[in-house]
């Protein structure tokens, strides 16, 4: 079901918790660009039952059914992203991530995050400059955007924060390069970085899926 009392129009799975009284982690999906809520609505299934589940569409229009979280210009020199569009996404996000604390309450008044391409790029954006928000990030097939790296949060605000990264060796769309640098840059930083790669285009493979999903999993079992 749709639901759009709040700053964001998106979906949302309900938990099947261990025991009724439990307040459920709430996992945010965040979908790339050209694309909508129902996209990574249809991972759902193979995630853990734990999670309360929100997919949330882009608040930009691209055309029917098709929204983003910024532009993005072909130009001969490379793509060009339209910063002051990503400044102003980013700010809907903490926003909307605020009215989901305050909605449902979530286990430890935080949200883990899940983007894809675009989307991973929002959620690293929001991770490292408002890890408080934040209880873990799986950022899929996308990279560092440029913004963050003048708002990152204090070293001790990012301690043991856990980010999992994955990317596709044959991704033709944000290359396997982009993954390999935002690793060479999260790392000197005290995350709890996972990075993993994967004979796979710019997708989500079974293969992946599976880790990801266990990767969730174990940050709730922790």
């Amino acid at each position: 079901m749709n639901e759009q009392q709040s700053s964001l129009i998106h979906r949302v799975r309900p938990p099947q918790p261990a025991k009724p009284s439990d307040r459920s982690p709430l996992l945010l999906l965040l979908h790339g660009i050209g694309s909508n809520e129902d996209d990574l609505y249809g991972l759902a299934p193979y995630l853990d039952a734990r999670f309360l589940i929100v997919s949330a569409r882009a608040p930009l229009t691209l055309g029917p059914m098709s929204y983003g979280w910024f532009n993005i210009e072909y130009t001969p020199s490379g793509l060009v992203a339209d910063l002051a569009q990503a400044a102003r996404s980013y700010q809907l996000l903490l926003k909307f991530i605020d009215e989901l604390i305050a909605r449902y309450q979530p286990d430890g008044g935080q949200v883990y995050l899940l983007g894809f391409s675009q989307g991973a790029m929002m959620s690293l954006y929001v991770a490292l400059s408002e890890p408080a928000k934040v209880a873990g990030v799986a950022a899929l097939s996308g990279r560092l955007p440029a913004p963050v790296l003048d708002q990152l949060a204090a070293p001790d605000a990012l301690r043991d924060l856990p980010i999992l990264i994955t990317h596709g060796t044959l991704d033709p769309v944000i290359p396997v390069a982009f993954a390999r640098e935002t690793r060479a840059r999260l790392e000197p930083l005290p995350l709890a970085l996972t990075y993993r790669e994967y004979q796979m285009g710019h997708e989500v493979s079974m293969e992946s899926l599976t880790d990801i999903r266990t990767w969730l999993s174990a940050l709730l079992d922790r």
